[in-house]
């Protein structure tokens, strides 16, 4: 030991004799020339070779010049390689880092934007669906164009009417009916074109009659209005649409007449047709979901992050993963949920467990690996029919090497135990049979058709023989892995439906913050009856400058609640953003959704009845906790990860604070005299 030091110590002194290296000289490039000129634009799915050209000062070719690029924002929507070969795999914004370097000088370091934007128009949808009007009554349309791989594009639609003096269009799509008769009326752009046919009559109505009359009712709550127009007789005349208002405007109503408000008070919800028209007054009352909640037991955990938490189906233990590093997986006493104590732990070459799941009867465990040093990861099986303390009897990484960030165990009577996983390199499902978990074995892999630069998939959610996947780039994927809706099965996997969005669009604010590049994606799906809950991860790509801890950034993100009551047209119905964090993982028990909301902190609120709009603005926010630690990993910061419920007990999960147990209090009760 001794000699080792001063070995060490001399070799440290002739270090500092020696005298340093000399410093580079200035880069003798002053600019690069792309061959595209300033601004890269590609067709998703496209690519292209980037041709950077070094110029110096006087704007001439700088000879000996080395340049190689690589990615540097936009990480699951595009690719380059190192000598600048692009591939778009989406829509977005990727950020391409070039260096230029001359040997013996420093080098030239320029960040390009590459704009990544939808392929040519191939379809139009007008909406909403109008087929009668009455004279005197007027109606906007809208026309959004969309590529053939269903991105939505920005054109303004032209419009024209086959018949103006029976049904004049303006420019911005509002129609007014003015004599009767058949008009045609056609939205256009780029050689696409979408009609709607429109009969026009008489208006001989005399009155409008709409139901209900009167209703009360809390904010939030989905009132269904009806409009019918009557002639002079007293008879209904068929086909015709009423336009829906209200006021004041805290609240939403849709053109099938479906009417929220959002806060407590009086409205009045009107339905006309042209120059006829009724009303309908509504009071609502608050909504009075709010509780308070109370922190049962703790589990700091500050040596690695914390990631996924599972509960064994007894509900008296725990096993929670970690990252940022760490290769174990905890063993957790929670018979005592004021005193979770940990019983074992599995280590295991991963760098990252980043989710955790039993099978139904708890005997078994998955765990994933997603960063392990030799590349050898996949999933880890694990005997918990002692649960106190796990033992590794298998593992799977045929073809999964890369990395999974996500799996669902779901078991069938007729096809026995299956885990669905996802693939980090491909963006495939990998289907694996562990009905003998001793000797797992795949059956079968699906993925989106997308480039693979392009192809994510994120997280698994599998109900009644219908897998939801969160597809990031491609949105929500439902497949029929055993449903038979489709006639799948899990070795043999079927496309049921696809809700896609503008996640661009729909995060615009994120890139005005922290610029181009940015992390958005569809990450977590959950079914509930008949919606689909769908999460967004958002992470803006540049924090607040100057700024340190949690002032440094934060994430974004938005629930939204997909109609799926006719699985062949899913549609959003409401949404959710936290005013301030991202949103994570969900669970949702009975009538409350619950969730990690990032820095956001531990939320819980109510989902019961009929969803529309905003819910946040209708005040359905149950609890919040703020999982902020100040002997944390990450000091008073919040990083919520997710939570899974038990017995009626949250098990909230902090990446930066460990295991948090919170029960939601019963509401308080009126005193009485």
């Amino acid at each position: 030991m001794l000699t080792g030091f001063l070995m060490l110590a001399a070799s440290l002194q002739q270090a500092q004799q020696q005298a340093p290296p000399p410093a580079l000289a200035p880069s003798p490039i002053a600019r690069l020339e792309l061959a595209t000129g300033p601004e890269v634009t590609i067709m998703a799915g496209d690519s292209m070779l980037l041709n950077a050209r070094p110029l110096d000062a006087s704007g001439q070719p700088v000879p000996n010049a080395k340049v190689r690029y690589f990615l540097a924002g936009g990480y699951f929507e595009g690719g380059v390689d190192s000598l600048g070969m692009v591939r778009s795999g989406s829509t977005g914004s990727m950020m391409v880092g070039v260096v230029a370097s001359v040997p013996g000088t420093k080098p030239y370091v320029q960040r390009l934007q590459v704009r990544m934007i939808p392929g040519p128009a191939a379809r139009i949808a007008v909406t909403p669906a109008v087929s009668k009007l009455v004279v005197g009554q007027r109606v906007r349309l809208t026309g959004r164009a969309f590529s053939k791989a269903n991105d939505e594009r920005d054109d303004a639609v032209t419009w024209r009417s086959s018949a103006a003096s029976t049904a004049r269009i303006s420019s911005d799509g509002v129609v007014t009916a003015l004599a009767p008769g058949r008009a045609v009326i056609t939205a256009s752009t780029e050689g696409v074109s979408e009609t709607v046919e429109i009969q026009v009559v008489a208006n001989t109505i005399a009155s409008v009659e709409i139901t209900p009359g009167r209703v009360e009712a809390r904010e939030g709550d989905v009132v269904r209005f009806t409009a019918v127009a009557k002639d002079a007789s007293g008879r209904a005349i068929p086909g015709l649409v009423p336009q829906w208002s209200f006021s004041p405007g805290d609240g939403q109503i849709e053109a099938d007449g479906s009417f929220v408000g959002y806060n407590p008070g009086s409205y009045l919800v009107s339905a006309s047709f042209g120059s006829r028209s009724a009303d309908a007054p509504v009071t609502l009352a608050p909504r009075e979901v709010r509780r308070a909640a109370s922190v049962v037991g703790r589990l700091p955990r500050t040596r690695f992050t914390t990631e996924e938490v599972w509960i064994h189906p007894s509900g008296k233990y725990a096993y929670l993963g970690s990252g940022s590093g760490g290769d174990v997986m905890y063993a957790i006493d929670i018979s005592d949920p004021s005193n979770p104590t940990v019983t074992d732990s599995v280590i295991s070459n991963t760098r990252r467990v980043n989710d955790v799941m039993s099978t139904p009867d708890g005997k078994f465990l998955v765990f994933t690996r997603e960063g392990a040093s030799d590349r050898k990861n996949g999933i880890v099986i694990a005997s918990i029919e002692d649960p106190a303390h796990p033992k590794v009897i298998a593992e799977f990484t045929e073809g999964v090497n890369s990395g999974v960030h996500s799996a669902f165990i779901y078991r069938q009577e007729k096809y026995g135990t299956h885990v669905y996983l996802t693939n980090d390199g491909t963006g495939a499902i990998h289907v694996v049979d562990i009905s003998d978990p001793y000797h797992p074995k795949e059956v079968a892999q699906w993925r989106t058709n997308r480039p693979d630069a392009g192809r994510t998939l994120h997280d698994v959610d599998v109900q009644d023989g219908l897998a939801y996947l969160s597809y990031w780039n491609d949105g929500l994927v439902v497949l029929d892995v055993g449903n038979g809706v489709k006639g799948g099965s899990p070795s043999n996997p079927q496309l049921v439906t696809q809700y896609k969005y503008d996640l661009n669009k729909l995060y615009a604010e994120v890139e005005a913050v922290g610029g181009p590049g940015f992390i958005r994606g569809t990450h977590t799906a959950w079914r509930h009856g008949k919606y689909v809950f769908i999460a967004d991860e958002v992470f803006p790509a540049s924090g607040v400058r100057g700024a340190k801890d949690a002032a440094a950034g934060r994430a974004y993100g938005r629930l939204q609640v997909i109609d799926v009551s006719d699985m062949e047209q899913p549609r959003s119905v409401a949404w959710y953003e936290p005013e301030f964090g991202g949103v994570h993982n969900i669970w949702v028990a009975g009538d409350t959704l619950y969730m990690g909301a990032y820095n956001g902190g531990f939320r819980a609120f109510d989902v019961s009845g009929e969803l529309r709009g905003d819910l946040r603005a209708q005040n359905r926010e149950i609890v919040h906790v703020n999982t902020a630690d100040m002997n944390g990993k990450n000091q008073n910061t919040a990083m919520t990860w997710g939570v899974v419920v038990k017995d009626g007990l949250a098990y909230v999960n902090d990446m930066y604070n460990g295991l948090w147990i919170v029960k939601i209090e019963p509401k308080a009760q009126p005193l009485t005299p």
